[in-house]
């Protein structure tokens, strides 16, 4: 999650020989009460009812060797369990893609996606510290571990974000070379990332979580579009402040977020028997 997820689907979804799902995170995988509270916008999709709606999800393609998605859900142990598990179960001799990014700064940017979009209230500082979700899925060696024990070392390719940004070509032609599809193939678009942070979001203010949650409820989807529209863009503003994330001081944060992830670096590259010099923000660049 926030770690270039978006730009590797699209990268791999080009590809002839690969399928990949739409939409991007099915999250078919995920036990459906876990979705049900935790996404469920996805939940009322549906796709977890039966493996047909799974596998429809997939275009045609003659030449498709592999079938993907990229439900950045799969790796946010332990608050969403089993997922290992259950894809174990469906495809024994699945090929696992894990991305990760400098972890200080993707705690921090999966705070401002929370703020914007799952009405994280808090400071950053207090949120972070006081739930350890977002620092769980920075753990990379902690959500990687289980795919390693179960898919063997073999079947699981890890790479980082920052490869991805500064050698597109190289990165996504290794990657296709390690599935064993047409690794000279060079995608039209190996543009920037995609979902970035941006530099305003709209956070939720407190006190008001009844009126947004009302806001993502199915009443809503339902009779939402007979609500007068400047009644909707008042209850947009009681509910939703604008904060800029680029100019907001998070200097006791990156600091906190040091101090727990360096050991757990250092634990992800004894598992990868790699380093990370590109995470400068997590080494104090």
């Amino acid at each position: 999650m926030k770690s270039g997820t978006t730009t590797l689907h699209e990268l791999l979804a080009t590809h002839p020989q690969i399928s990949m799902s739409e939409p991007k995170e099915p999250c078919y995988f995920v036990e459906p009460d876990v979705l049900k509270s935790y996404w469920p916008e996805m939940w009322r999709q549906g796709i977890w009812k039966s493996e047909d709606a799974y596998l429809a999800l997939f275009p045609e393609k003659p030449d498709a060797r592999y079938v993907g998605e990229s439900s950045t859900d799969y790796s946010k142990a332990p608050k969403l369990p089993g997922v290992v598990e259950k894809l174990a179960a469906f495809s024994p001799s699945a090929r696992i893609v894990y991305i990760m990014r400098d972890p200080v700064e993707r705690a921090i940017s999966h705070y401002w996606h929370m703020a914007e979009h799952r009405g994280e209230v808090r400071e950053p500082l207090d949120a972070i510290v006081q739930d350890p979700h977002y620092t769980d899925v920075s753990h990379y060696a902690f959500q990687l571990r289980p795919y390693i024990e179960r898919f063997g070392r073999a079947n699981v390719y890890a790479l980082t974000f920052e490869a991805l940004k500064c050698h597109p070509r190289e990165t996504v032609q290794a990657l296709y070379a390690w599935l064993g599809v047409d690794a000279d193939f060079e995608p039209a678009d190996l543009g920037g990332a995609r979902n970035a942070t941006p530099d305003a979001v709209r956070q939720k203010r407190s006190g008001w979580n009844w009126l947004d949650r009302l806001r993502h409820s199915l009443l809503w989807e339902k009779l939402g579009g007979y609500c007068p529209p400047a009644l909707r863009r008042l209850g947009v503003a009681m509910v939703e402040k604008p904060v800029q994330p680029k100019t907001t001081d998070m200097s006791e944060v990156i600091a906190y977020l040091r101090q727990l992830q360096r050991p757990q670096i250092a634990e992800l590259a004894r598992l990868l028997n790699r380093d990370f010099p590109e995470w400068k923000t997590l080494y104090g660049e």
